[in-house]
């Protein structure tokens, strides 16, 4: 499936993607009007919600109530470059969360799309095609 992106104006730029149209921005520190996350945002984002996707599937599936559980996402960061290095996912749980179930609920986790994709990425390939 093909993915268009455009540009609408500003410092925003859209893709369009299984019938959605996913909004970006810039903040206004860099130029844009700060409507919508910028695309780097929404790459942070997706780690974090497959993460929680998978988390939530495996709850659902044993049965394990959701409303008091969250997950917390910690980026940081190399000074020098300013690339991401490290990324920590705290799955935070109530007390009542079944033990037996923790290591089981990381498993699950680890299962994320997004970072089996990062920890084998795809080869990505731009050229400038004329129509």
């Amino acid at each position: 499936m093909d993915m268009e992106i455009t540009f609408p104006g500003g410092k925003k730029v859209e893709a369009h993607y299984g019938g959605f149209t996913i909004k970006t921005d810039q903040p206004v520190t860099e130029g844009g009007s700060g409507t919508a996350p910028s695309p780097f945002d929404l790459f942070l984002a997706s780690i974090g919600t497959c993460t929680g996707y998978y988390v939530l599937s495996f709850c659902q599936k044993n049965n394990i109530p959701t409303e008091n559980m969250r997950l917390i996402a910690s980026i940081q960061r190399n000074p020098g470059t300013h690339l991401v290095e490290n990324i920590r996912i705290d799955i935070h749980v109530p007390r009542e969360f079944p033990e037996k179930y923790k290591n089981a609920v990381v498993k699950a986790a680890d299962s994320c799309a997004v970072k089996r994709h990062l920890d084998k990425p795809p080869k990505i390939h731009i050229i400038v095609a004329s129509h």
